[in-house]
């Protein structure tokens, strides 16, 4: 009888320490990367630490490669309800306003992804951005960049004097104004055509990706020169939620998520730099060129983006908001004047 009395116990002990309790948060949230790829691996572990942390209260269903609407359509389907919550990128949403622009990609303002964290956590970045977010029924909980993207080209561009006429892909908007009041040639490519355009002569050189990224494409095996670390292009792709959904969670919910964000943030800028340094090292051990930019160059390419950053401040009302908040941190850390 006594054996029988253990065995119940021990059978019960098992069943209550096996069953889980109910998620009290069951969220949607999409990216546009794939759950094999660096990014999406990084994203998962953000899940994974909301999880545990939150000892399986929050539990995030994510929807992987832009699976239940198109990228560009995720901040709209978060916003309206349709997901919880989304980890795009806010350069999506210029069309809806320029002022995301300056959430996506401060073209110009930063050479390291540790200014622009330091600017959205201790510059005002946070609270500036949450005023464009909010006013679209969404929370900004933090930003996550690999870093300085790298130029490609078939000609030295080792300073600002080699972009005159210099024919490069370029993705639209900001990046064109810049790079033209400079006397470069941007020409809008579809990413997809990089390769071929390169092969076939139609452009010099290629704002793509990072360095490691743009070896993975190919890019040179058909050209020698680069520039690396970058100066120019820094994306920041987000992790937001719904504002109503944000603001039903409670406090220690609300602090585990953003502690994970900042955790994916120092994730993706450390494994980003170690796939760029190794590529940096094979590649000039191969006779690639790569050209890192003194202060003075970075400073007279940061001169002309802020130039460029006048005409976009006067597009709307939130736009100066955010360039105002840039120029001060910048003026605060002695990028600018």
């Amino acid at each position: 009888m006594k054996a029988l009395h253990i065995a119940a116990g021990v059978a019960v002990s098992a069943l209550l320490t096996t069953a889980a309790p109910a998620a009290e948060f069951n969220l949607r949230m999409q990216t546009q990367y794939s759950a094999e790829s660096v990014s999406g691996q990084l994203a998962q572990e953000f899940i994974d630490n909301v999880k545990r942390m939150t000892g399986g209260r929050v539990e995030i269903e994510m929807f992987w490669s832009s699976a239940v609407v198109a990228t560009v359509e995720g901040f709209d389907a978060a916003a309206t309800g349709i997901l919880d919550g989304e980890m795009h990128g806010g350069a999506y949403q210029t069309g809806k306003n320029p002022a995301f622009q300056f959430v996506g990609d401060p073209m110009g303002g930063y050479d390291t992804p540790w200014e622009l964290y330091s600017f959205f956590y201790n510059g005002g970045g946070k609270e500036a951005a949450n005023e464009l977010y909010n006013a679209h029924n969404m929370h900004l909980v933090g930003w996550w960049t690999g870093g300085q993207e790298s130029m490609s080209s078939s000609k030295p561009i080792a300073g600002p004097a080699d972009l005159k006429d210099w024919k490069f892909r370029s993705p639209p908007g900001l990046e064109t104004e810049i790079f033209a009041e400079l006397g470069a040639s941007p020409i809008v490519i579809d990413f997809t055509e990089v390769f071929t355009s390169l092969e076939t002569g139609i452009i010099d050189g290629a704002d793509a990706s990072s360095l490691a990224n743009n070896v993975g494409l190919g890019l040179y095996d058909l050209v020698e020169h680069a520039t690396y670390p970058g100066f120019h292009s820094m994306p920041v792709d987000h992790v937001t939620f719904n504002l109503d959904v944000w603001n039903s969670f409670p406090d220690d919910i609300k602090a585990i998520i953003e502690t994970a964000t900042q955790a994916l943030a120092l994730q993706t800028s450390m494994r980003i730099s170690i796939a760029n340094e190794a590529a940096a090292a094979d590649l000039q051990a191969k006779g690639v060129m790569l050209y890192d930019w003194s202060a003075e160059d970075r400073a007279t390419f940061r001169a002309g983006a802020q130039r460029a950053w006048d005409g976009w401040a006067e597009k709307t009302p939130e736009a100066k908001a955010l360039v105002e908040a840039h120029r001060a941190f910048l003026r605060r850390i002695g990028k600018i004047q």
